[in-house]
């Protein structure tokens, strides 16, 4: 009897039995609504019994609910707590989701890039739309290189970020080089002058790769360890006294 039942009503009996798939099909047969909803609730309990381990599950007295809903066909009719489903919302074909149908004019930057060149162009004072610029064109030149494995040129960054804002940033060599260039940390931050070696207010500073950081403090994490365990620190193992 279980194999001619849909896969989903298959799968109900073997959890609780086909004993209770029979009583199910018994609440079709009674005419009387107050009876029904009592014999259902009793179902209800006893599928509980049988499988007390949905206790642990969200909402689990309305996934019951919705089981006895499906052993029925989708048919029973009670004043049930819940309002019953059945096992629709799991045969039901999902939306199609909408995919975006134009990406980034340029692929090493990304949408978000654009989205900062167009926050960019709608500032209004000249000096913070520069600045901001300048910001910009460091992170395109750290993603270029992350995409390219290239560092590209100063001009090259000046070039895309004109595209990127259809002309209305633009920018030239000498206020790049006044600003320290488009590396990753400021002119004056690298070089160590003014406040102390500190790096102006309002910095960009992108976060460097993790080869290269390790590079500038002076090797890896290994090659620290050696030297703080003397391997490299020109201190020889003391030998035992003669």
């Amino acid at each position: 009897m279980i194999d001619i039942l849909p896969p989903q009503l298959q799968l109900l009996v073997r959890e609780y039995g086909q004993n209770t798939y029979q009583l199910a099909q018994t609440l079709l047969t009674l005419e009387d609504r107050a009876e029904r909803t009592k014999r259902a609730q009793q179902i209800v309990q006893l599928m509980f019994r049988l499988n007390p381990g949905v206790r642990e599950q969200q909402d689990y007295q309305h996934k019951l609910w919705n089981h006895l809903y499906a052993m029925t066909g989708n048919q029973l009719d009670v004043d049930a707590p819940f309002p019953l489903t059945g096992l629709d919302q799991f045969t039901r074909k999902p939306e199609r989701l909408s995919y975006p149908t134009k990406g980034p004019k340029l692929r090493p930057y990304g949408k978000n890039v654009e989205e900062l060149v167009a926050k960019a162009v709608a500032l209004e004072d000249t000096t913070a739309r520069e600045q901001a610029a300048i910001s910009i064109g460091r992170v395109m030149k750290f993603l270029h290189r992350m995409h390219s494995k290239d560092i590209p040129k100063d001009v090259t960054i000046i070039r895309h970020l004109k595209d990127l804002s259809a002309g209305k940033l633009q920018l030239d060599q000498a206020q790049v080089d006044a600003a320290g260039g488009f590396d990753t940390m400021t002119g004056s931050a690298s070089q160590g002058g003014g406040g102390g070696g500190r790096a102006s207010q309002g910095a960009f500073v992108v976060p460097q790769p993790r080869q290269e950081r390790e590079q500038r403090r002076g090797g890896g994490k290994q090659e620290r360890r050696d030297k703080r365990r003397g391997k490299k620190g020109g201190r020889e193992p003391q030998q035992p006294p003669q």
